[in-house]
């Protein structure tokens, strides 16, 4: 309630509150026009100019901060669990500089899988599964165990992070501008749409994630424990990397690089609640989503009107707090 008041239209939380009830029941009632027309022309339609910012502008970039936040919490935990690093995630395996560069590409040379309008989230999402792929290939040489994927992850994040810079140096002022400000991060693409679809690949992706907690538990005592045990660790190691990587793939299209939620939620949910991923990975989704919303509550504010990135805010906040946590630490929890 309180973030869906902030903005430069002034708006109370009862009146939010009203605005929601009143929509809800309006979008119910004409829902045959909004399966012909859409969404946005039925707003133009029925919704007053108080329901059109609410419903059109501040829920949506509150529930892709929800969502991205349980995908990006739920993935970076699972990263940590398979590879048995406490800085495992998708910034430190390169999935985010993957997705950065394919999106400097389109942005600063045009060029893309994707054409039209989706040139960008296309391209993003493109080189953030290529990545994957990569790490997965180049482990398969080695075997796919947790330091020949992490090593390949590091390399692969310079790489991108090289030719994205390199990009950036030949590209025109305003299009670097615009890349910078994609790599950084925010909410200011949401929109129905987008949470529509973000949502569908979390319904699919999490619970696959969350079959795997047993597995992932077993594993932590060592490979060849959980081999002794059943688990078919190559598998499960490459089943739950693809799903990890396909779920922060579609976040990162959409939101760009929103790198700490996946590093630090783990770490959060693990002192506070312990090492059981059966509790880990849902709760780390949940603190994501919290983290990522109080981040963006305050880049909204702190300067208002001017909106700050709210990857780059996540990191002001997640930071101080990280190190506090670390140092008050009793005992061992990886």
């Amino acid at each position: 309630g309180v973030s869906t008041t902030l903005g430069s239209y002034p708006i109370t939380v009862k009146e939010v509150y009203s605005i929601i009830w009143r929509g809800s029941v309006t979008i119910l009632q004409n829902l045959d026009f909004i399966i012909v027309h859409g969404i946005r022309e039925f707003a133009r339609e029925y919704f007053t100019t108080e329901e059109i910012v609410v419903w059109q502008l501040r829920l949506p970039r509150i529930f892709l901060g929800i969502i991205a936040g349980i995908g990006l919490g739920l993935a970076g935990a699972v990263m940590q669990a398979i590879l048995r690093n406490p800085l495992a995630s998708p910034y430190t395996l390169g999935i985010s500089s993957g997705a950065g560069f394919g999106a400097s590409l389109a942005i600063l040379a045009g060029a893309g899988i994707v054409g039209g309008k989706y040139l960008i989230i296309g391209n993003a999402f493109v080189f953030a599964l290529l990545v994957s792929f990569i790490i997965l290939a180049l482990s398969s040489r080695k075997g796919a165990t947790p330091e020949t994927m992490i090593l390949a992850g590091i390399a692969m994040m310079y790489l991108f992070g090289a030719m994205t810079t390199i990009l950036q140096y030949f590209g025109e002022a305003e299009a670097v501008k615009e890349a910078v400000f994609w790599m950084v991060g925010d909410l200011n693409r949401a929109s129905w749409p987008v949470v529509t679809i973000i949502l569908g690949v979390l319904a699919c992706c999490a619970p696959l994630l969350m079959l795997k907690s047993w597995d992932l538990n077993v594993m932590g005592a060592g490979d060849e424990t959980a081999k002794s045990l059943g688990v078919n660790v190559k598998r499960t190691r490459v089943i739950t990397m693809v799903v990890s990587t396909l779920l922060v793939a579609t976040i990162v299209c959409f939101t760009g690089t929103i790198g700490f939620i996946g590093l630090v939620a783990p770490h959060m949910t693990r002192l506070a609640i312990g090492g059981d991923n059966k509790y880990v990975l849902p709760v780390s989704g949940l603190l994501g989503a919290v983290i990522l919303i109080s981040a963006d509550l305050v880049a909204r504010r702190i300067i208002a009107p001017v909106i700050l990135p709210v990857g780059a805010v996540t990191a002001f906040m997640g930071a101080p707090l990280f190190l506090y946590l670390i140092m008050r630490r009793r005992r061992e929890y990886w």
